[in-house]
Protein backbone atom coordinates (compact mmCIF):
# COMPACT_ATOMS: atom_id res chain seq x y z
CA UNK A 1 0.00 0.00 0.00
CA UNK A 2 1.52 3.30 -0.73
CA UNK A 3 1.53 5.65 1.79
CA UNK A 4 0.23 9.03 0.39
CA UNK A 5 -1.48 11.54 2.35
CA UNK A 6 -4.17 14.09 0.24
CA UNK A 7 -2.87 17.80 0.35
CA UNK A 8 -4.55 21.25 -1.13
CA UNK A 9 -2.48 23.62 -2.28
CA UNK A 10 -2.90 26.86 -4.80
CA UNK A 11 -0.67 26.85 -7.97
CA UNK A 12 -0.18 28.75 -10.57
CA UNK A 13 -2.81 28.29 -13.83
CA UNK A 14 0.27 28.27 -16.04
CA UNK A 15 1.50 24.91 -14.30
CA UNK A 16 -1.87 23.47 -13.80
CA UNK A 17 -2.35 24.15 -18.07
CA UNK A 18 1.15 22.27 -17.85
CA UNK A 19 0.02 19.60 -15.84
CA UNK A 20 -3.54 18.98 -17.28
CA UNK A 21 -1.45 18.95 -21.12
CA UNK A 22 0.75 16.04 -19.74
CA UNK A 23 -2.47 14.29 -18.34
CA UNK A 24 -3.93 14.56 -21.60
CA UNK A 25 -0.78 13.57 -23.92
CA UNK A 26 -0.30 10.28 -21.48
CA UNK A 27 2.75 11.51 -19.71
CA UNK A 28 1.27 11.39 -16.76
CA UNK A 29 -1.80 9.01 -15.33
CA UNK A 30 -3.55 11.96 -13.02
CA UNK A 31 -2.40 15.34 -12.14
CA UNK A 32 -1.51 14.07 -8.77
CA UNK A 33 1.13 11.89 -10.59
CA UNK A 34 2.48 14.58 -12.21
CA UNK A 35 2.14 16.96 -8.77
CA UNK A 36 3.82 13.70 -7.33
CA UNK A 37 6.66 13.32 -9.53
CA UNK A 38 7.85 16.94 -9.61
CA UNK A 39 8.27 17.26 -5.68
CA UNK A 40 10.43 13.93 -6.09
CA UNK A 41 12.65 16.17 -8.48
CA UNK A 42 12.58 19.12 -6.55
CA UNK A 43 13.54 17.45 -3.48
CA UNK A 44 16.50 15.45 -5.14
CA UNK A 45 17.33 18.78 -6.40
CA UNK A 46 17.71 20.43 -2.69
CA UNK A 47 19.24 17.43 -1.46
CA UNK A 48 22.26 17.52 -4.39
CA UNK A 49 22.33 21.80 -3.54
CA UNK A 50 22.90 20.84 0.46
CA UNK A 51 25.27 18.32 -0.70
CA UNK A 52 27.17 20.52 -3.02
CA UNK A 53 26.90 23.37 -0.36
CA UNK A 54 28.30 21.32 2.23
CA UNK A 55 31.39 20.20 -0.04
CA UNK A 56 32.03 23.22 -0.86
CA UNK A 57 32.09 24.76 2.83
CA UNK A 58 34.47 21.80 3.61
CA UNK A 59 36.64 22.80 0.50
CA UNK A 60 36.65 26.32 1.27
CA UNK A 61 37.59 25.72 5.41
CA UNK A 62 40.75 23.13 4.03
CA UNK A 63 41.89 25.04 1.11
CA UNK A 64 40.68 28.41 1.50
CA UNK A 65 37.41 30.85 -0.32
CA UNK A 66 37.20 29.77 -4.05
CA UNK A 67 38.12 33.27 -5.88
CA UNK A 68 36.24 34.48 -8.92
CA UNK A 69 39.49 33.92 -11.14
CA UNK A 70 39.47 30.58 -10.07
CA UNK A 71 36.09 30.06 -11.19
CA UNK A 72 36.74 31.81 -14.49
CA UNK A 73 39.55 29.21 -15.20
CA UNK A 74 37.77 26.06 -14.25
CA UNK A 75 34.86 27.27 -16.67
CA UNK A 76 37.37 28.36 -19.60
CA UNK A 77 38.96 24.37 -18.72
CA UNK A 78 35.34 23.13 -19.12
CA UNK A 79 34.48 24.54 -22.08
CA UNK A 80 37.35 24.03 -23.95
CA UNK A 81 37.06 19.87 -23.39
CA UNK A 82 33.31 20.28 -24.35
CA UNK A 83 32.27 18.50 -27.17
CA UNK A 84 29.22 20.34 -29.09
CA UNK A 85 26.70 17.96 -30.11
CA UNK A 86 24.56 20.13 -31.98
CA UNK A 87 23.23 19.27 -35.60
CA UNK A 88 24.26 22.04 -38.58
CA UNK A 89 20.78 23.76 -39.22
CA UNK A 90 19.80 23.16 -43.22
CA UNK A 91 20.63 25.96 -44.98
CA UNK A 92 17.68 27.61 -47.42
CA UNK A 93 18.60 28.30 -50.90
CA UNK A 94 15.12 30.60 -51.47
CA UNK A 95 12.34 31.52 -49.86
CA UNK A 96 9.09 29.57 -50.03
CA UNK A 97 6.72 31.93 -52.23
CA UNK A 98 4.25 33.61 -49.71
CA UNK A 99 6.80 33.03 -46.63
CA UNK A 100 7.84 36.49 -44.96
Amino acid sequence: MDNKRRLSASVDAELLQVAEAAVDEGRAGSISAWVNDAMHIKAEHDRRMQALDAFLSTYEAEHGVITDAEIDAAVHRARSRATVVRSTPAKRTKARPGAA
